[in-house]
């Protein structure tokens, strides 16, 4: 996990762009409770998370975790707004936004909303695609066919939209791509976001459930995720400081 603010976060996106593909292909990741325990029962989503250029502060149930072992983030980096940030970058910077996943129409939608937003933000394609291995192909086709791509969004859900960044990022020269989850639907107005008073005091993550109670399997996460940071706590583990400045030194270790 990275203690960046926005401003760095963006920053950072801003330098990943500029180096092109020849500096590398730079993959974002947006955690919270459901990734970390995910990632401690399979071995490879542990691996593609730790591997990522970039973790940002998502889960509120993380930035809480964070700050009983001391190592507190010292903002909270919600996915939707960095996305939305990094569009008003893209307008302005000239960058190009491929918009991938989602149901039909959708990422077209967001698109359509994030460009009446910036003005002159450049929309490279949008394409629902699959995200099953053996569609690479077929998909990762129609991105190269849109020319220049500089900032993939890639929406199919947490594992599938890392996994799919993993396997075809560097192969179609991409220098920066992040895995967005349910963004589209916010930004589309397909899925109601929270009011704004709901996410100043944290409980976001509440609102969803209540508006989209079909959650419930997944938000099971968080019992399980406060029982493991307890354990944590009362072995008396702490996180271990990584050698780059602006990591908080989490890694998504196994259980």
């Amino acid at each position: 996990m990275d203690d960046v603010t926005f401003d760095e976060a963006l920053s950072l996106i801003d330098g990943y762009i500029q180096a092109g593909s020849s500096g590398g292909c730079h993959r974002i990741v947006t955690p919270n409770p459901e990734f970390a325990m995910t990632a401690r029962r399979d071995p490879l989503f542990r691996e593609v998370l730790n591997g990522s250029s970039m973790a940002i502060p998502d889960g509120i149930g993380l930035m809480i975790a964070a700050k009983l072992v001391g190592r507190g983030f010292r903002q909270h980096v919600r996915g939707t707004d960095l996305v939305q940030r990094a569009a008003a970058l893209c307008a302005r910077k000239g960058y190009r936004m491929f918009l991938l996943g989602a149901a039909p129409g959708v990422a077209a939608a967001a698109a359509a909303n994030l460009v009446k937003e910036n003005p002159g933000l450049q929309i490279a394609g949008c394409h629902a695609g699959s995200s099953r291995p053996e569609d690479d192909e077929e998909t990762a086709s129609v991105v190269a066919e849109a020319g220049r791509v500089d900032l993939i969004l890639v929406a199919y859900g947490a594992r599938a939209q890392e996994y799919w960044l993993a396997r075809n990022q560097e192969r179609l020269g991409i220098p920066c791509g992040i895995g967005v989850g349910g963004v589209f639907n916010f930004l589309s107005g397909r899925s109601k976001r929270a009011p704004l008073w709901v996410r100043r005091i944290e409980m976001e993550w509440l609102y969803r459930l209540i508006t989209e109670p079909w959650r419930w399997r997944r938000q099971m996460a968080l019992p399980a995720f406060a029982l493991a940071v307890s354990w944590e706590l009362i072995r008396g583990r702490r996180p271990v400081a990584d050698a780059s400045p602006e990591s908080v030194g989490w890694w998504f270790g196994g259980g």
